[in-house]
């Protein structure tokens, strides 16, 4: 194992250190005040301390206001970086005993063109009109809290980990016209994070105007530290435009904390939070596929949370029930592999970051392992997580069991530890425990060691190391990675390898294979003609080679030459036109789902075309497209997919999908089809009505989902959620209603009615 874990970083390091040599000489001709090097200091603000707390109406009119500096002369990131913004800026900060206030002043000369978007919370807020600002509460470069708001008054919120540095994991073929939830919570922008905040807006001939409240108990910070890291960004969607009070490099991004300014003056109290959450749950359902009729429930539950210290908090959970989380999006899954879909549900979702270890296909811990088998839910009968910040570490711990369910699994516990070091220069050192504990002295547990070093501004390494172990003992339980990312302002060079043992089995972790040494390369061009926005011509290379017992050593299992080149142009519309050269290297047979075709042993390769456009997705109507046509494993296949949405105005949007591929093989000719369809209307920003209907002939079914959500505070609140899902070609003898259904029927409907509600019983 020695010999094995050395030769591919090393390997590696050396390949990166000479592609990016000659690249960072021409980092330092990139020019620009803000062009890559790091050249503008960061900027200083003060907080000021008030008695009188303003009210948050979005008016911005009381003399509070007043009394704080003003922080204005924004800098562009986006289109024209290190030029001044083209509209003025105004934000003031102000504090009293409970809560920091920040007001914003978001002056337009063109205020009749301003880019509402829709109102629901955590919109995609950078298809519209925005202010988000950061909050590097421990001042440590990496970790912190996000804030954000559009014209139409929405809580946009989320955490930083890790300087918003992710897995780099591919969702691919998920539907979600607001990407709500895809983007998925472990590390990087965990924007499914619901804080307990407030803010209000206004809108007039000059401009418009944003006040928010938030309460030091919802933020996380050192007992001693009256200085935080703190940015704002605005954007001005119709020019496509995205300003920063300090200013980033455009390579960077809101999340590269080094670059924020410093908020001085601030004395956040000490405040020992506690809250109670209850809900209470009625439901009506029928699984269709089992001989019986309506059934009815009642459930009580709820979640306790406790701050220990100001940066360290104990969460627990009794009876866990997740009616309220939005259904997943369905996904085309044409290859051998399980497919990756996010969390989606609350508890797992504050501070995710740290417990992220892996990612890209090697996801160490992956909580959707918790409550969920054979796609089933199985009840979460309690646990307790307690994360933060303690003696300068970032610490993990969670202890979660789960009901045994018939013919799904049995009653199992699941624990995890997680500690790291945040580092200078963006560096980091941790370590990851995970144990799985069943019945009978059953067990699976993971343990890992992982690393980032920084080096300089534009070079990053990060590493991980793992082994697993259980009662089976397979030979090889390791794992490990190394990856380097080099980023200026025209080039970004990436690379990765990573060796997977075949005994590697992190039960709680997400790995569609093993057994294998993988290889990635990418290089990108960033040009910026005058005639165009960007032109971003790249190449991208990735390998899987085999380690598996009784196979050749090094046979290729899959391999991918990705070469593209994307045209973007200043209202955001964007052409990609590309080609890839694939190999699959069957080694056992497999059959495609929802299809007769069994794909034989043997290699195959071959070309296909790319092409994808995306219209200006801000505008009213919006499209998007993806075309693929050429060789697909031992023949051949065309088609894609395409969505079309409709936005008139802040309050509705409905959007459409379809994915279609017609797929010719010597072993069968079949056509794939995943229809989706969703609307949305927002009453306000916390009173929605949505759906979600979607048809996949891979899995002989349609499914119906509408929700309703009247939120409170921190994503609490009255939910009604029904769903129907109906099936096709019914086995004999599950038919419903004495087979009046004679090809098709219903599989399942259920009417769920859910209220929860935060009480604050200490620090409110």
């Amino acid at each position: 194992m020695g010999d094995k874990m050395r030769s591919g970083p090393a390997l590696f390091a050396g390949a990166l250190a000479l592609v990016a040599s000659p690249l960072l000489a021409q980092n330092s001709e990139s020019g620009g005040s803000v062009g890559g090097s790091g050249s503008v200091m960061p900027a200083t603000a003060v907080a000021t301390e008030v008695t009188d707390a303003p009210s948050i109406d979005g008016r911005l009119d009381e003399a509070v206001w007043q009394q704080a500096p003003v922080m204005t002369g924004f800098t562009q990131r986006e289109p024209f970086d290190g030029q001044p913004a083209s509209e003025r800026t105004d934000v003031r900060v102000i504090f009293d005993d409970a809560a920091l206030y920040v007001g914003v002043w978001a002056f337009d000369g063109s205020a009749d063109a301003i880019t509402y978007g829709e109102r629901i919370r955590d919109y995609e807020v950078n298809q519209s009109d925005a202010i988000v600002f950061v909050l590097d509460t421990y001042n440590d470069d990496q970790n912190g809290f996000v804030f954000g708001t559009t014209p139409t008054g929405i809580e946009y919120d989320g955490q930083v980990a890790n300087e918003g540095r992710g897995g780099g994991r591919f969702q691919g073929g998920g539907f979600n016209s607001r990407q709500r939830f895809q983007s998925g919570s472990g590390g990087g922008f965990n924007k499914n994070w619901d804080g307990s905040w407030t803010v209000a807006t206004t809108t007039d001939g000059e401009g418009w105007y944003a006040e928010f409240r938030i309460p030091f108990n919802t933020l996380r910070y050192g007992n001693d530290n009256e200085s935080w890291g703190f940015n704002v960004a605005r954007r001005i969607r119709r020019l496509n435009e995205e300003s920063f009070w300090t200013p980033v490099p455009r390579e960077f991004n809101l999340y590269r904390l080094n670059y924020a300014g410093d908020l001085e003056g601030l004395r956040p109290p000490f405040q020992r939070l506690a809250t109670v959450t209850p809900y209470l749950l009625g439901s009506t359902g029928r699984d269709y596929t089992a001989a019986s009729g309506f059934s009815q429930d009642g459930n009580l539950g709820g979640e306790v949370k406790f701050q220990i210290t100001q940066g360290l908090t104990l969460d627990a959970t009794y009876n866990t029930d997740f009616a309220q989380v939005e259904v997943d999006d369905q996904q085309l899954n044409l290859t051998r592999f399980s497919l990756n879909f996010p969390e989606k549900r609350p508890f797992f979702l504050e501070n995710a970051g740290f417990f992220s270890v892996g990612g890209g296909g090697a996801d160490l811990f992956f909580s959707r392992r918790i409550g969920i088998a054979g796609g089933q839910p199985v009840p979460i009968t309690g646990g307790a997580r307690l994360s933060g910040r303690a003696a300068g570490l970032n610490v993990g711990l969670l202890h979660i069991r789960t009901g045994g369910e018939t013919g799904l699994q049995d009653a199992l516990g699941y624990s995890v530890a997680r500690i790291a070091k945040e580092l200078p220069n963006r560096s980091r050192v941790g370590g990851l425990f995970v144990n799985k504990g069943g019945p009978d002295g059953d067990f699976n547990r993971t343990f890992a060691a992982d690393a980032a070093i920084g080096i300089g501004e534009a070079l990053t390494f990060s590493s991980f190391v793992s082994r697993t172990d259980d009662p089976e003992s397979f030979n090889d339980p390791y794992a490990w990675d190394l990856s380097g990312n080099w980023s200026s302002r025209s080039w970004s060079v990436t690379g990765q390898t990573r060796e997977i043992g075949e005994g590697f089995n992190p039960e709680v972790g997400f790995l569609p294979r093993r057994g294998y040494r993988y290889y990635q390369y990418h290089v990108m061009h960033k040009l910026r003609p005058t005639w165009l926005r960007e032109i971003r011509p790249h190449i991208s290379y990735y390998t899987y080679r085999s380690r598996k017992t009784g196979i050749e050593s090094g046979f290729e299992e899959s391999a991918r030459v990705h070469v593209d080149s994307h045209w973007e142009w200043p209202s955001g519309a964007q052409i990609h036109t590309g080609a890839n050269f694939n190999v699959e290297g069957i080694y056992e047979p497999f059959q495609i789902l929802g299809t007769d075709a069994v794909i034989p042993e043997g290699t195959y390769s071959g070309w296909e075309t790319q092409l994808v456009f995306n219209s200006n997705a801000a505008a009213r109507l919006s499209v998007t497209s993806r075309i693929n046509i050429g060789s697909f494993l031992t023949g051949s296949r065309r088609g894609g997919n395409a969505s079309l949405t409709f936005r008139p105005n802040a309050s509705f949007s409905t959007s459409a999908r379809a994915t279609y591929f017609d797929v010719t093989l010597p072993q069968g000719e079949f056509e794939t089809v995943l229809l989706g369809m969703n609307f949305g209307y927002f009453f306000t920003p916390r009173v929605y009505l949505q759906s979600l209907v979607q048809y996949s002939n891979q899995l002989d079914s349609w499914s119906a989902n509408l929700r309703f959500g009247w939120l409170n505070t921190a994503g609490t609140g009255l939910f009604i959620v029904y769903n129907d899902v109906q099936g096709f070609d019914f086995p004999d003898g599950l038919n419903p209603d004495g087979g009046r259904f004679m090809e098709n029927g219903t599989l399942a409907r259920s009417l769920i009615v859910k209220f929860t509600r935060q009480f604050s019983v200490l620090g409110g």
